[in-house]
């Protein structure tokens, strides 16, 4: 079979063609004829990531970042776009997060697989998550020391005016004046030391007597011990004959001799009975009193003229 001129010339264009879209997307990194799978992931800030840049699986280079553009919803979002070359499964719940693969700041994307027994399929978008960056992470850690540092700064500047306060000119003559007066303090607690010692040697002869006394005081109650022993029972004895007498009975029969008394009082208050007219009458004293004038005068008049009264007769 004989192949036309045309037929010839158009197999050639196509397969010229063919090679041209694979050769771009070779240079480009991709390959046409593989089975690459497709995730996105979408950020706030990507971070200096760039096209190209590695995708990993535990440190393990599977794919690599194929494309990013804003997301078309007006909201500055950027959609990153990563190809794996690897079959891993990739769970539903696996995290795409940005960070950095050196020290110099290059960046990579790792996915941290997830737990879901739900697997995620090529064109699924997974959750995103951005690494602090070294000045961040730096900031972070110095932030405490900054803070304790300007605590620190605050606390040695009140110091400093308080030391400044403490050592103005007025402050310092009256600590000149503290300080000599707590040395005359000092030196008089020396003299009083002094005159004390002076003092217990000039008596220490009858110290020691009163000591001596003391011992002797301590010696006797010691051998006597017995007969204080025997006095305490005797009190505890007579405490307890105390306790056993009958004192509601006897404070019944005072309460009932009260009782009595007032009714006693009462009657004489109200004129009943002899001592109760007596006190109340005023008539049985006049009449006393009368008596006993009467009386007086009578007995005056047997003194001055006792004949009057007694007759002698001899015969």
């Amino acid at each position: 079979m004989k192949l036309s001129k045309e037929f010839k010339i158009g197999l050639i264009v196509t397969l010229a063609m063919a090679l041209l879209y694979w050769g771009f997307n070779f240079l480009k990194g991709e390959d046409i004829f593989s089975n690459d799978r497709i995730f996105y992931a979408v950020y706030k800030d990507v971070a200096g990531l760039e096209k190209t840049n590695p995708v990993k699986i535990n440190g393990l280079s599977v794919g690599r970042v194929r494309n990013m553009f804003f997301k078309n919803d007006n909201s500055s979002r950027v959609v990153i776009e990563f190809i794996l070359s690897n079959d891993i499964p990739i769970p539903a719940n696996s995290t795409a997060k940005i960070s950095s693969s050196d020290l110099l700041g290059s960046k990579e994307v790792e996915i941290k697989l997830g737990n879901s027994e739900l697997l995620a399929e090529s064109g699924d978008t997974l959750l995103a998550e951005v690494e602090i960056s070294i000045k961040e992470e730096v900031n972070r850690q110095i932030a405490p020391i900054k803070n304790k540092a300007e605590d620190l700064m605050s606390s040695i500047d009140t110091v400093l005016s308080m030391l400044q306060g403490i050592f103005s000119t007025t402050n310092a003559d009256n600590f000149s004046k503290s300080v000599m007066h707590i040395a005359n303090s000092f030196e008089n607690l020396e003299n009083t030391t002094s005159s004390l010692d002076t003092l217990v040697s000039g008596q220490r002869n009858r110290i020691e007597h009163i000591l001596g006394n003391i011992e002797s005081i301590t010696a006797n109650l010691k051998d006597n011990e017995e007969q204080f022993n025997a006095i305490i029972s005797n009190f505890g004895a007579i405490s307890d004959s105390l306790a056993q007498i009958r004192f509601a009975q006897t404070m019944y029969n005072v309460d009932k001799t009260m009782k009595s008394l007032a009714d006693i009082s009462g009657k004489i208050d109200e004129g009943q009975g002899s001592l109760g007219m007596l006190v109340n009458n005023d008539t049985l004293y006049i009449e006393l009193e009368n008596t006993s004038r009467e009386l007086k005068l009578l007995l005056e008049d047997i003194r001055t003229n006792p004949k009057k009264y007694v007759k002698f007769s001899i015969f």
